[in-house]
């Protein structure tokens, strides 16, 4: 008996777009992101840039109403500017000093981290200052140390110091500001290790107590660790949220006194919006180099990232 062979039809001829369907899908649900990244964000960059070498008040357009000075808008910043030059100190104060949000976040995740009646309540208290807004936060310290009936210096004054007037002190007034950003701030690197806690192995702190590991020691050796993505996110939201600070000093001196509190971002709008300002070229000096110093931290992060993924693929 003869075997009949049936020719074996040809394959339908796929699309491009189904040949590469898998690479391509996620580009299509990130291109309308990616756009309105670049319109609201990368577009301004460069054109901060640009503004930044014109003398411009912001009427009208640059090529006809601004006039071309190159560098010399950061000339003066960095050689003649004592205000720049406290704006930029104040900055640093904020970076160091804003970093104590990291371990008190910590310590009281770790406060948290109980299963005691009550705690809930207490979750809920720390978690409060997170949720509610900076405005917010601004006038109830500024209420806090108001000089004749604020709750700081009843206490001072309870323990027999006398009144202080925090925000209207050339020398205290950052520090005061500092301490309200602190606050709930102090709350967001809580979530963070809260967080980060629940994912601690407890196969690995079971072993740690039996090699008699207890206390400093469990804490540094065994769960700080495993703490490492929620520390390396917090120090990153911490840091950044440092350098752009500008909503509580706008509502608790707005600037003063003396000026004595301003930062950048602050004095990049006093320069550029503000009653007296629109000096829209050296507004945007200011702003490029605050740009310039984030970046710098940014870079260093996103490095750090690489290598800890670098590593953990091998």
């Amino acid at each position: 008996m003869a075997i009949t062979t049936q020719p074996i039809p040809p394959l339908a001829k796929q699309s491009w777009y189904k040949r590469n369907e898998i690479a391509v899908t996620p580009w299509l649900f990130l291109v309308p992101g990616l756009i309105m990244f670049a319109v609201y964000v990368i577009f301004p960059i460069f054109q901060s840039f640009r503004i930044s070498l014109y003398k411009w008040d912001g009427l009208g357009t640059l090529a006809t109403h601004a006039d071309y000075v190159g560098l010399a808008n950061f000339e003066k910043l960095l050689t003649r500017d004592r205000a720049f030059n406290t704006s930029l100190w104040n900055n640093l104060k904020w970076l160091i000093f804003y970093l104590a949000a990291i371990p008190a976040g910590l310590f009281i995740a770790l406060f948290l981290n109980q299963t005691v009646r009550g705690i809930r309540l207490y979750k809920s208290l720390f978690f409060f200052p997170f949720v509610i807004s900076q405005i917010v936060v601004g006038l109830v310290f500024t209420w806090f140390y108001d000089p004749q009936y604020g709750l700081f210096n009843g206490i001072i004054g309870f323990i027999g110091f006398e009144p202080i007037n925090v925000l209207g002190d050339p020398t205290l007034s950052t520090y005061g500001i500092i301490a309200a950003g602190i606050w709930p701030q102090t709350a967001y690197c809580m979530i963070l290790y809260l967080t980060g806690l629940n994912s601690v192995d407890p196969e690995q702190i079971e072993a740690a107590r039996l090699d008699g590991a207890k206390g400093l020691r469990m804490l540094w050796h065994v769960i700080l660790p495993q703490l490492r993505p929620a520390t390396f996110i917090a120090f990153v939201v911490t840091v950044i949220g440092s350098l752009r600070s500008f909503d509580l000093i706008s509502i608790m001196t707005n600037g003063g006194p003396f000026g004595s509190s301003r930062v950048l971002s602050f004095y990049m709008f006093e320069k550029s919006l503000s009653e007296y300002g629109f000096k829209m070229g050296y507004g945007a000096a200011i702003a490029v180099i605050l740009f310039l110093i984030m970046m710098v931290f940014i870079g260093y992060f996103l490095w750090r990232m690489y290598q800890d993924e670098k590593a953990a693929s091998r």
